[in-house]
């Protein structure tokens, strides 16, 4: 167990209201007239265990070693001040994106707007109905997009299931009006090969380009056949979206990436990536792509060049995502072995699977390469009844240092240090105890993101978390001020 300080607090909501000023659970239908199920990243399920696992986890919460079904558990320097349950979005919470006094919180069945000018008391200002999974989502100026990957029967916020194997299915980007809060408008959509897992915007002055992260194609599916070895990168006009279009499908593994199994047993094969952080300021981005991890020139958006390219075939297992540093010397790759739905936080699993791995970029243009150089994984291990696994994280821009925060699903909100990359510690956690102790529920904090000197968590289940650092070796942090974060378009902290 960690040394830190733990603080034992029962969960509570501290009075924040869910008041919502404007659009609640509005049905978009209007809009511009596909992939795969989705391997990692899935939606809430309940599993039942076996009964020696229930006893495990009862035993567990008992002896104290896990904290109780929901009970909050926290190190002493981080401060919980704010909830905010579901509301009229029921679906599965996902990714964040931020603009000014205001969060932008992804939902498998559409999203929500909230104003966060009090972060001790957001206030959702409109809820956006639109099933699509997973819903990833960022915003640039009076644009928002939303990634589709989940087949539909057509591209509008009405749409229904539909199987990948029919040609009439959809799947890709919407985008959404947002210059007034209270009520987004949808305004475009493009289609793209295996939808949109995920997405990251390389902005431009007149123009947004749209790297679009998808994968796992099928013979039987008419829009997502292999090889399916590239991005799609779309185009969008700021001043009339509705033109957005594809522009190219770059290839990035010309050889076909990672082979898998049996070649790579217990790794996925690439056939696609999963997600793609870009560093505009040095026209640089970082793919994780399933089983491969790689670094690209993007100073031609339209045409990126992989710089070079890195596998673990020892202990990653999908290849999830990345973050760089702010000097950008160095990028944490992080694996969610077990898609996001598996119990891999404990003593069976071991700390160097599930975890983030730390690399060096040495070198200089296009001679820069990947270095290993160490693995960081949260050690407080979790009941087998806790989905845990690496995931989503941004830096917290310390001058001088490099940390960061990241969830971990039901392992909580971690911040750890990775200043010397062969050593990195955790300086600070989050956490709640499982939601139930005897079935394997999925949730947990999907997204851990520091914004304007709070951290926002996107839990799964349990909705909107607002914490506070309070901690000398973050403080400087504090004097940071954005006006619009996507973490995936990574900011230059040093200019």
């Amino acid at each position: 167990m960690t040394s830190l300080h733990i603080t034992r607090v029962r969960r509570r909501r501290l009075g924040v209201a869910t008041a919502a000023a404007g659009l609640i659970a509005t049905l978009l239908t209007a809009g511009p007239a596909a992939a795969t199920p989705d391997p990692g990243d899935a939606p809430a399920k309940k599993k039942s265990l076996t009964t020696s696992q229930q006893a495990e986890a009862r035993a567990a919460i008992e002896s104290g070693e896990i904290p109780g079904v929901d009970e909050i558990v926290h190190s002493k320097n981080i401060e919980h001040v704010a909830n905010v349950p579901k509301d009229a979005i029921k679906g599965t919470n996902s990714d964040l994106a931020f603009q000014g006094k205001y969060a932008f919180a992804g939902n498998y069945d559409g999203f929500r707007i909230f104003d966060i000018s009090n972060p001790k008391a957001p206030k959702t200002v409109s809820q956006v109905l639109c099933p699509g999974a997973q819903n990833d989502i960022s915003v640039s100026g009076d644009l928002l997009f939303l990634s589709t990957d989940s087949s539909r029967n057509d591209n509008s916020c009405a749409s229904t299931s539909q199987p990948a194997t029919e040609k009439s299915s959809w799947e890709g980007m919407k985008i959404f009006d947002i210059s007034d809060k209270s009520n987004p408008q949808y305004v475009a959509a493009v289609e793209t090969a295996c939808g949109s897992h995920t997405h990251t915007l390389v902005p431009e002055r007149r123009d947004i380009y749209v790297y679009v992260s998808s994968y796992s194609p099928s013979d039987t599916f008419p829009d997502c056949k292999p090889p399916h070895d590239g991005i799609s990168v779309i185009k969008v006009p700021r001043r009339a979206p509705e033109n957005s279009a594809i522009v190219d499908f770059p290839v990035l593994f010309p050889d076909g990436g990672n082979p898998g199994a049996p070649t790579n047993p217990g790794v996925s094969k690439t056939t696609g990536c999963h997600d793609i952080t870009v560093l505009p300021s040095k026209d640089l981005a970082a793919g994780a792509c399933m089983g491969d991890g790689i670094i690209f020139d993007i100073e031609d958006p339209e045409k990126p060049r992989v710089i070079d390219r890195v596998q673990d075939n020892v202990n990653f297992a999908f290849w999830h995502s990345a973050t760089f540093n702010q000097k950008a010397d160095k990028v944490v790759f992080t694996d969610e072995l077990g898609g996001g739905v598996g119990a891999t936080c404990n003593e069976a699993t071991g700390p160097t699977r599930g975890a983030d791995g730390i690399y060096d970029i040495t070198g200089k243009g296009d001679k820069r390469k990947l270095v290993f150089r160490s693995y960081f994984k949260i050690d407080r291990h979790q009941a087998p009844t806790e989905n845990c696994v690496a995931h989503n994280g941004s830096l917290i821009p310390v001058k001088g240092k490099d940390i960061m925060v990241q969830a971990w699903y039901q392992g909580g909100v971690s911040v750890w240090d990775f200043t010397d990359s062969a050593k990195p510690e955790e300086i600070a956690f989050f956490e709640r105890g499982p939601v139930s102790d005897t079935s394997a529920v999925t949730a947990g904090s999907w997204s851990a993101y520091y914004y304007n000197g709070y951290i926002y968590s996107n839990d799964m289940a349990k909705g909107f978390d607002v914490l506070k650092l309070n901690d000398k070796r973050t403080d400087g942090a504090k004097k940071v001020r954005l006006h619009e974060l996507n973490v995936q378009t990574q900011p230059d902290y040093r200019r």
